[in-house]
């Protein structure tokens, strides 16, 4: 019998693409997309609401992640409310006047409540975190809203002195911080209303009406 020649047939290798992994972020880089992820479970669910495994699963990232981020959840809260108090106070600081004339006092108020209106309603985000998460919050978190809105009193007050003192009025160091609260709380309540609870004015329809009552007002003290 004739010997056969055995042919051994090499199959074609086959070679396998694989995709490159994606480059591993630092915290540095994560922080910002942990933070966004955070707005959107506040916003939805509230400080009580808020967890670090709910902040996870909003970034699409495991919770450990968002620890090497954060070490805490006050710390992630807190880092929120900094971004989100800059942004809203850079824009009302920026649009309040500078150096109001007060022969139209109802021109100045109008202006000022439109200013403080028009940057809470083009960042209806950023007016909830700062303004409406001491409603629940820990002592920290309340703390530091409270240190932002004093950040806008002090400018607001600095406005009322002036106005005082055009026109003369006695004892303005007692008087100033009364009146600057009641602006500033009508202020809140005007944003309140348009960003919260919708109701139906434009800014400039509130910010005139209201300015018209607080005028008669002041005018008559």
């Amino acid at each position: 019998m004739a010997n056969r020649k055995v042919v051994r047939i090499t199959p074609p290798r086959v070679t396998v693409s694989r995709k490159p992994r994606a480059a591993h972020l630092g915290p540095e880089k994560r922080r910002p997309l942990v933070l966004d992820a955070a707005l959107l479970v506040f916003l939805e669910r509230g400080y009580r609401g808020t967890s670090m495994q709910a902040v996870a699963e909003a970034a699409g990232v495991t919770k450990p992640v968002v620890y090497e981020c954060f070490p805490s959840k006050d710390k992630l809260l807190l880092a929120l409310l900094d971004r989100e108090e800059q942004r809203l106070m850079d824009a009302i600081l920026e649009a309040l006047p500078k150096n109001p004339s007060f022969e139209n006092l109802e021109a100045v108020i109008a202006s000022g409540l439109s200013a403080f209106l028009a940057a809470a309603t083009q960042a209806t985000d950023a007016w909830r975190i700062v303004f409406d998460s001491q409603h629940g919050s820990d002592t920290v978190v309340a703390e530091r809203v409270r240190a932002a809105r004093e950040q806008l009193i002090g400018r607001l007050r600095e406005l009322v002195v002036l106005y005082l003192e055009t026109l003369e009025v006695d004892d303005i160091d007692r008087k100033s911080p009364v009146l600057t609260e009641l602006f500033a709380g009508v202020a809140e309540s005007c944003a309140r209303m348009l960003v919260i609870q919708q109701f139906p004015w434009t800014v400039t329809e509130l910010a005139s009406y209201v300015a018209s009552l607080i005028t008669r007002g002041v005018k008559r003290s």
